[in-house]
């Protein structure tokens, strides 16, 4: 959402997020040379409205240095040339510093000539954190597979595969050929075995788990872990896969990696895989009660009850509690390669 979505908002939802601190608008009529700011804009500016004036120029002052020049300066919008919109970064005087998306709009006599401009900010700090934050982890990504071969993907009910396109160029084939058929990475002696085994655990909805040989754009060939775990919502909706490939050598062990992955949806969903027989093994391993994991992970003793009786979704927030407080204790959860789950005690 930016400044122009308020547009076609209702009085209602603006004068709500106003309210919040979140957006503000201003007016500037050139004659008499009068301006007026909400008292939301205000408070977007960091501004006592009891001792500040409002002034374009002063709104102005808060931008960036860096960003001014995407905003039109009080001279330009005299004479009519208006920035229609523009994301800018703005330092309130405590020094804080926030991301505005701004929408400005000319008003003009029949004739043309300018009279009064308004304008509409609202604070998309966190959007474009998160932005930042998803484009500095896409990178991580990249870099990722062109020095390890390292990798998270995951598929959809559109059934297409998401891979990083890193994986393509060091596949020698293009990003379209394995969000379709991702198994042509592999050797053609094992492409049909596992392509098979694949589709049908995603339909199963079960893991999926091997150690196929696959093929570089140098020709040269190694042995990778694959690795798809279904994901659930926490209604018990199937969503789909999310999975990680990374190298292996010959004997199975990772190629510089750990046995645990290192991708939060990944870790989540093999959670979710986690049944209630699993959760009685742990506590027999443990020597644990229901009542004593009901207490080490904050759930009720029936919520443990269903847990184990696999009456809860498999992506119930309870679940992930309760593998939590077994992880804490000593307990590993170690997929194996046929798909099962074992239990062991470090």
């Amino acid at each position: 959402m930016d400044a122009a979505d308020l547009t076609s908002c209702s009085d209602i939802f603006r004068r709500t997020i106003e309210d919040y601190g979140l957006a503000g608008g201003w007016h500037w009529t050139f004659a008499p040379d009068e301006q007026r700011w909400s008292p939301g804009f205000f408070r977007l500016l960091g501004l006592d409205p009891a001792v500040a004036t409002p002034r374009y120029d002063l709104f102005v002052a808060l931008v960036h240095p860096g960003d001014r020049a995407l905003l039109a300066s009080p001279g330009e919008i005299v004479q009519g040339h208006v920035s229609p919109s523009a994301t800018v970064r703005l330092i309130r005087p405590g020094g804080e510093l926030r991301v505005l998306s701004v929408l400005s709009e000319l008003r003009v006599s029949p004739d043309g000539r300018p009279l009064a401009v308004s304008g509409v900010a609202l604070d998309v700090t966190d959007r474009e954190r998160l932005r930042h934050m998803q484009a500095a982890e896409q990178r991580r990504r990249q870099a990722l597979y062109l020095t390890s071969y390292t990798a998270t993907y995951s598929l959809g009910p559109d059934l297409v595969h998401h891979f990083p396109a890193e994986v393509a160029q060091v596949h020698g084939l293009s990003l379209e050929e394995i969000q379709v058929d991702p198994f042509l990475m592999l050797v053609p002696d094992e492409r049909a075995a596992y392509r098979d085994r694949g589709w049908e655990m995603y339909e199963r909805h079960m893991r999926f788990q091997g150690t196929p040989r696959e093929r570089l754009a140098s020709g040269e060939v190694i042995r990778f872990r694959l690795v798809g775990v279904p994901v659930w919502s926490a209604a018990g909706e199937y969503r789909g896969w999310t999975g990680m490939k990374y190298p292996v050598h010959e004997s199975g062990a990772p190629a510089g990696r750990p046995d645990t992955p290192e991708d939060p949806s990944l870790q989540r969903a093999l959670e979710q895989a986690v049944r209630g027989h699993h959760l009685r093994a742990a506590r027999g391993l443990l020597d644990w009660s229901m009542a004593r994991l009901a207490e080490a992970a904050g759930l009720s003793l029936s919520t443990v009850r269903r847990l184990e009786d696999n009456i809860e979704a498999q992506g119930d927030r309870s679940r992930f509690k309760a593998v939590t407080a077994l992880r804490r204790a000593g307990i590993r959860f170690v997929a194996m390669d046929d798909g099962t789950i074992a239990v062991a005690k470090l």
